[in-house]
């Protein structure tokens, strides 16, 4: 008589579900005010002219105009010029 239980591959078959984090306006596109330019965890890009970062560290749009990606003292700033 087996005194262990089946290993089962379907029982510890789980993932979480995905964050939909990344850059969903690139370079050179155009966004309006309100728009998420990047979702992160923690800041891998820092905002700069015409964009700020949400409490999730979310960069968004606070002006209409283009997405610019720039690097100012060692950091990677998201900026939008009108």
């Amino acid at each position: 008589m087996a005194h262990k239980k089946a290993g089962g591959s379907v029982g510890k078959n789980r993932d979480s579900i995905s964050k939909r984090l990344g850059v969903k306006h690139y370079g050179g596109e155009v966004v309006k005010v309100g728009n998420i330019i990047i979702r992160q965890k923690g800041s891998h890009f820092y905002p700069g002219v015409g964009t700020q970062k949400g409490n999730d560290y979310t960069i968004y749009a606070v002006l209409d105009g283009k997405v610019h990606f720039n690097k100012k003292h060692g950091r990677r700033i998201v900026e939008v010029n009108g």
